[in-house]
């Protein structure tokens, strides 16, 4: 039986996309950290998990429902941060909104669909736009680290919808499915 390789996330607008993406293509060039360009910008709400295709239509009728269920809000992102030694991101601020649409997809997700790994080895929920991660050593990551430690970034956008982005594993790529 088929299964698939998915996860729920915010996709920012394509101008943001394209800042950020353009970051990553900076990190690829000069850091030589290249894993974080196979999926768009996005913050996670529920981590990957797999998905037998027979099934994908309960899927996406939870997603839709989820979108359903919360109000839009806006997003705000201010400079970079880091989990040392294997994460460069864009931080999100402190959202009460964002973290509600989490527990939200979580809650769904267990409850609907009896998805249970909703986070990533027990870790709390930190909202964060990845710009480099995993295809570096410690060295890499202390350059990248110090690189973007005092830049400057910024942008917000209004949140409408989550979205479900599942694994091409031919491409190595992930796709966004607007629901």
């Amino acid at each position: 039986m088929s299964e698939q390789l998915y996860f729920i996330a915010i996709v920012p607008p394509e101008g943001i996309q394209k800042e950020i993406t353009k970051l990553k293509h900076f990190v690829a060039d000069r850091f030589g950290s290249k894993h974080a360009l196979n999926a768009p910008p996005h913050i996670t709400l529920h981590m990957p998990f797999r998905w037998k295709e027979k099934k994908v239509d309960k899927l996406f009728r939870t997603i839709d429902e989820i979108n359903e269920e919360f109000k839009p809000f806006e997003i705000e992102l201010n400079g970079f941060d880091f989990f040392e030694p294997r994460v460069v991101f864009v931080n999100v601020v402190e959202n009460q909104a964002l973290n509600k649409l989490q527990k939200l997809v979580v809650d769904r997700c267990r409850k609907k669909l009896k998805l249970d790994n909703a986070n990533y080895r027990d870790q709390a929920f930190h909202p964060h736009i990845t710009v480099a991660h995993r295809d570096f050593n410690k060295q890499r990551f202390l350059e990248m680290r110090d690189y973007f430690v005092d830049k400057a970034y910024s942008a917000s956008f209004s949140v409408n919808q989550g979205s479900l982005l599942s694994y091409n594993g031919r491409l190595r790529l992930w796709n966004t499915f607007d629901i």
